[in-house]
């Protein structure tokens, strides 16, 4: 993808654009292919994109819970494999590769070495571990008070997670993370914010909102962390980003639940 000499002559289409960056981070049988700069224009558009993911999750989790009568843990877990399997594993790479780089000491240089590096130590397997393991659990609650939509809910917030952490970093050159940054700008990240707060209104009032907030401290606590320990962001930590949104917009989900 950081090839880009194929489209040298290529003219900006946003249509050509959103289907590219769905075919970048989906396994969904798309095909449409565009130069990483015209695809990262469109990054606010990212959520929205993963509705539609959001939507295909709900169904599946929606046929194991109340169609085959399986149970809601059971059923959590059906639906964070579809996640994972549909988005093609995209971002677990990520949470591993950032894990072991803050985990490591040195300068921001040493981690920044050991987070690109293609071997994974402990702290990386043992974070995905942890991240994959609380998801489940909050799919589990959420499905718990037969909140099937709170699905499409945290696949759409866990992209808002993202640009959170691409809106408060800079970016590490090259990478193609740092077209992502670049393209995320404070007034195409309120619209976003702001559009995907009014879509989860809709799909579940309170609690919806609550849950894209929830994505939203997840982005900010990534981001932080990823400032602390490496200065710039890459790829790696918007991966990290996505998931940890995800987790916590089930978070604050599953709280909202109970309390409202």
């Amino acid at each position: 993808m950081e090839d880009d000499s194929y489209f040298e002559n290529e003219e900006f289409s946003p249509i050509k654009s959103l289907l590219g960056l769905l075919t970048f981070s989906t396994i969904l049988p798309i095909n449409v292919y565009t130069s990483i700069e015209y695809m990262t224009k469109l990054t606010w558009c990212w959520p929205f994109l993963h509705v539609l993911v959001g939507i295909l999750a709900a169904v599946c989790g929606y046929i194991s819970f109340e169609v085959l009568h399986l149970n809601a843990l059971f059923t959590a877990v059906i639906v964070y494999a579809f996640l994972m399997l549909i988005t093609g594993y995209n971002h677990l790479d990520g949470v591993m590769d950032m894990a072991d780089g803050v985990m490591v000491h040195g300068d921001p240089e040493r981690k920044i070495s050991v987070m690109k590096d293609s071997s994974v130590g402990a702290g990386g397997v043992a974070t995905l571990f942890l991240v994959a393991s609380l998801t489940i659990a909050g799919l589990y609650n959420i499905l718990d008070y037969y909140f099937i939509l709170g699905i499409i809910v945290c696949e759409m917030a866990a992209k808002t997670s993202l640009i959170t952490t691409a809106l408060l970093s800079k970016p590490l050159i090259p990478g193609i993370g740092s077209y992502f940054i670049k393209e995320t700008t404070i007034v195409n990240y309120l619209v976003s914010t702001i559009l995907v707060i009014c879509i989860a209104f809709l799909l579940g009032n309170l609690i919806g909102v609550v849950g894209v907030l929830g994505a939203i401290v997840g982005g900010i606590i990534i981001a932080t962390i990823s400032k602390r320990n490496f200065i710039l962001a890459n790829g790696d930590v918007l991966g990290m980003s996505n998931e940890t949104g995800r987790l916590f917009a089930l978070l604050f989900m599953a709280i909202a639940l109970y309390f409202i």
